[in-house]
């Protein structure tokens, strides 16, 4: 008893300290440190003593490390080839990410889950109208990407990239701590919304920020994150030419690590063996994809 007492104080500290400290001059000052150049020398032994820390797998790496500039080049890193294949079988769905599943449900009733005990509402994690009505009633799976992961988030399934959304926002760190903790994690830190349509039905990637990452970018367009501390979302960009991808092809980057949220329509994807806790790997199967069904028809 007295121990968990001890715990639970702790962890209220830790929660104020989170709450009250300057998170937006952090993640602005780690992402500028990030990007400066470091001197060839220090290079490979810096990158090198922080794998051994977090457990990152260097060997995995494209390039040696002493050719990447810094260290955010270090963390975004491509892996080398081969090294994640993409699962082929038809109508598979893969995990987008190296990660750990946070989460994976049904989005009930508009709300999605964010830990045991603690939900948030759909149209807070995507502030689009049309989206949230089409989501409603479908799937999501939560991935946590660890300092220790690629950095670089892909496509679950082949199909368009029709379009995205900026959602300016906070920066909570997104662990353990924060998620059992902060209600609406998710949806009060700033996220990058990529929207895919294909033989899958309309599918949301919503790539979330946090303390410590500078920024995200995306591989289909130039998209600018972190121009604003708070402020309205962004208008949802439509493509007039939607940009093809296939199933594993390349849709972004965290500088630095966070967490994706994936969301399917009602009745498309069946999630089979992918559970809270998991550790799942680019290009593994999650689930796959079913015959697409109108909302109140047939199956096509």
């Amino acid at each position: 008893m007295i121990a968990r007492g001890i715990a639970k104080g702790r962890e209220r500290l830790l929660l104020g300290a989170i709450r009250w400290a300057p998170k937006r001059l952090f993640s602005t000052a780690v992402g500028h440190l990030a990007r400066r150049t470091l001197p060839g020398a220090v290079r490979a032994p810096l990158y090198a003593a922080f794998a051994r820390r977090v457990g990152a797998a260097i060997e995995e790496a494209e390039r040696p490390l002493g050719e990447y500039p810094s260290i955010d080049a270090f963390f975004t890193r491509h892996l080398r080839p081969g090294l994640r294949p993409i699962d082929a079988q038809p109508a598979t769905v893969v995990s987008p990410c190296d990660g750990t599943v946070a989460e994976v449900g049904t989005i009930d009733d508009a709300r999605l889950v964010q830990a045991k005990g603690i939900d948030y509402k759909l149209e807070t994690l995507v502030p689009d109208a049309d989206a949230a009505a089409r989501f409603d009633g479908g799937t999501f799976v939560t991935i946590y990407l660890a300092p220790r992961n690629y950095h670089r988030v892909h496509a679950p399934v082949e199909g368009r990239v029709t379009g995205y959304q900026h959602v300016p926002g906070a920066v909570f760190p997104v662990n353990d701590l924060s998620r059992r903790n902060v209600r609406g994690l998710y949806a009060l830190n700033e996220r990058l919304i990529t929207f895919l349509d294909g033989p899958a039905g309309e599918v949301a990637v919503v790539m979330v920020a946090a303390a410590g990452v500078g920024h995200m970018t995306v591989s289909y367009d130039a998209v600018a994150t972190r121009r604003a501390r708070v402020g309205r979302p962004g208008p949802r960009v439509r493509f007039g030419a939607p940009r093809p991808i296939a199933r594993g092809g390349e849709l972004g980057t965290f500088h630095l690590g966070s967490t994706v949220v994936l969301l399917f329509e009602p009745g498309r994807i069946e999630i089979d063996g992918v559970g809270d806790g998991q550790t799942i790997r680019l290009g593994e199967a999650i689930g796959r994809w079913v015959a697409a069904t109108a909302r109140g028809g047939a199956a096509a």
